[in-house]
């Protein structure tokens, strides 16, 4: 069943994507789902591969096997480090 999600990118990721957010229609069981839909376009899309990415969905953190629901927002962000 597809399904209709809003995608926010942030920090870096939307700065090499030249985008802060995207509306997707896929069938996407779940966060991870999604991001690999974006994966498939290649480029600097790859950005979403790096190890250790954070997503939120609803704009609660959570891990990549979230499962996603209609009218959802999945956001994707870089891992944040301090010192």
């Amino acid at each position: 069943m597809s399904i209709h999600v809003e995608v926010q990118f942030f920090a870096r990721f939307r700065e090499t994507l030249s985008t802060e957010s995207e509306k997707l229609e896929g069938e996407f069981a779940t966060i991870d789902a999604v991001r690999q839909h974006l994966l498939q376009r290649g480029g600097v899309w790859d950005v979403l591969s790096e190890q250790g990415i954070m997503c939120a969905r609803n704009h609660e953190l959570c891990s990549l096997n979230e499962p996603v629901a209609q009218g959802d927002e999945v956001a994707f962000f870089p891992t944040v480090t301090g010192g």
